[in-house]
């Protein structure tokens, strides 16, 4: 086969891998904020639970985009909007916690093999110490450089317990917030999902 018509496959797998790329990239947004939709293990979106008459459990968990400001921004969204929607007009916070789950992924990176079957490089070897090893940048030694792709992926999620109550909120508590100042002060800088 002509060295051309191989460099001309490598660049039409390579081209069809970045353009997969980006049109997935497009597709992927920070989590908008939405009632909590579940996808395996993974859960995006506000939760709440009536713990008491007037109190609740309220929780906000994002995807690896959205930032850990943006999360706790849609907590106390959430904790405003659940507060006007019971009849209350202040909420205090009673305890309140942001979780940050870290996984990290090793992926081949885009000079490894593929469906496209491109050649790689491989070598074997003799070491008097170890007889014949080999060695492939992409499954060989540990002890070699390999072409490997390695992302950390950070989601955060907050999570709060809230008591609610009626008339002005108590000026000795900092704990305590208006809920329609709340939702008046953050409604702006909130990302509601897109309806297509």
């Amino acid at each position: 086969m002509p060295i051309s018509s191989q460099k001309g496959r490598r660049l039409a797998a390579l081209g069809l891998m970045v353009a997969g790329s980006l049109s997935l990239a497009s597709c992927m947004t920070a989590t908008p904020y939405q009632p909590a939709s579940a996808s395996g293990s993974v859960r995006n979106g506000y939760s709440d639970e009536q713990i008491e008459e007037n109190r609740f459990r309220v929780s906000f968990s994002g995807n690896s985009l959205t930032s850990r400001e943006t999360v706790e921004r849609y907590l106390l969204y959430r904790s405003a909007e659940l507060t006007l929607q019971n009849g209350y007009d202040y909420f205090v916070l009673s305890s309140r916690d942001t979780e940050k789950k870290t996984q990290t992924y090793a992926t081949p990176g885009i000079g490894g093999p593929g469906p496209w079957g491109y050649w790689s490089p491989y070598w074997r070897y003799y070491s008097p110490r170890w007889g014949w090893r080999s060695w492939d940048p992409f499954w060989g030694d540990p002890f070699f450089d390999r072409n490997v792709d390695i992302r950390t992926v950070d989601r955060y999620e907050a999570m709060a317990e809230i008591v609610m109550g009626k008339g002005p909120k108590p000026a000795d508590n900092i704990r305590a917030f208006d809920a329609r100042e709340v939702k008046e002060r953050l409604g702006p800088k909130i990302q509601m999902p897109q309806t297509r």
